[in-house]
């Protein structure tokens, strides 16, 4: 069967939310979008705009921060009164019933099981994004505290394959293996656990085909393997995922479409029976927000619509945004009603749903 064939389709509307709960990161990941805001660390003070989109001090970069409108950075949420009104204000209002947390690097957050708990504690299924630097000491309490899911960002199973996609300060050949070992020991703590495990690696390119071959390889074994496409390198990408794909003899089993984004993604047997799934950005964009964005062409826009994010800035707002390449859209919370993106967001949902089942099949 070829690779490029579908047994089966699904669609699902989207009830998810993405919150941004910390900024800092131990990485330096060259693509990194950082949701949309400035490295934090990097702009402490600064008071013109743009921000540095780096690499600063850091080392770390935000890809689209000097030229998306963003005009605040990023805070540390904490799992307080205020966490919870924003929260429980913007799911009941995007009909959402799962969050996924976010940063930077969520198992950097001191508080992280807490954030965890307060969300369960909302009725809210919570997934995590981590690159597993803390997973190991954290995984034991975000399991007690409900986490459902957590996907291991994974840039490699050596030194060397780590620093390919780094910034300079990974030159140090001792510190990328601690990277790596710790995000070993996170897969392995959250199976531990009892947390379902996905490893997300991002495929730049054809240069980083044999990396990637050898983390389904290694990781397919305890975890599912989710292959991304790289925003920055399009169709470099999308060949280089391709050639993984045959490398492996991978047989395509279910392609899922989330009506109201532009997440699609598709389910693969592997090297037997491993699950290896290749998520793709499609050109999903909202009627009426996106329809006199300069970016709204098939070079420019790289994410298309991909869904609700949260963020609090530094000066203790919490902001809903809806594109990282235009964070000048953000609104705060308490306008959210007053805004009109529920009203299209949702709409746009409906549609989607309708407009993808008709086309691929039944909705889920």
């Amino acid at each position: 069967m070829s690779v490029t064939q579908y047994p089966a389709v699904r669609v699902v509307r989207d009830k998810t939310i993405r919150i941004k709960v910390i900024d800092d990161c131990g990485l330096a990941c060259t693509f990194c979008h950082n949701e949309g805001t400035p490295v934090t660390a990097d702009n402490k003070g600064r008071t013109l705009l743009p921000f540095v989109s780096g690499p600063g001090k850091t080392g770390r970069v935000s890809i689209y921060s000097e030229t998306n409108g963003v005009n605040f950075l990023s805070a540390k949420m904490a799992p307080d009164m205020a966490f919870r009104r924003a929260v429980k204000t913007v799911a009941k209002a995007f009909d959402a019933s799962e969050v996924h947390l976010t940063g930077g690097e969520p198992t950097l957050h001191t508080e992280v099981p807490s954030l965890v708990s307060a969300l369960t504690g909302m009725g809210l299924s919570v997934g995590m994004t981590s690159n597993g630097e803390r997973g190991r000491q954290v995984m034991p309490e975000c399991s007690a505290a409900g986490l459902n899911r957590v996907n291991v960002s994974v840039f490699g199973t050596t030194a060397d394959e780590l620093q390919a996609v780094q910034s300079e300060r990974f030159k140090s050949a001792g510190l990328a293996d601690t990277k790596i070992r710790s995000a070993e020991q996170t897969i392995r703590a959250a199976v531990a656990n009892g947390v379902k495990v996905s490893v997300n690696i991002v495929v730049p390119g054809p240069a980083h085909v044999d990396r990637v071959v050898n983390l389904v390889e290694s990781h397919g074994q305890f975890a599912d393997v989710r292959m991304l496409t790289s925003i920055q390198d399009g169709p470099q990408s999308i060949a280089a995922i391709a050639e993984v794909l045959a490398r492996v003899g991978a047989e395509p089993v279910l392609r899922t479409f989330t009506a109201g984004t532009s997440d699609e993604r598709t389910l693969y047997r592997a090297l037997g029976s491993r699950a290896v799934y290749v998520k793709r950005l499609l050109p999903v964009r909202l009627p009426d927000t996106c329809a006199s964005c300069s970016f709204n062409n098939d070079t420019d826009c790289q994410e298309g619509y991909y869904g609700v994010r949260l963020y609090l800035t530094e000066q203790g707002e919490y902001m809903v945004g809806v594109c990282i390449q235009r964070m000048d859209l953000c609104v705060p919370v308490a306008e959210l009603s007053k805004s009109g993106i529920v009203e299209e967001v949702q709409a746009f949902k409906d549609a989607e749903v309708r407009r993808l089942t008709r086309q691929y099949g039944a909705a889920a």
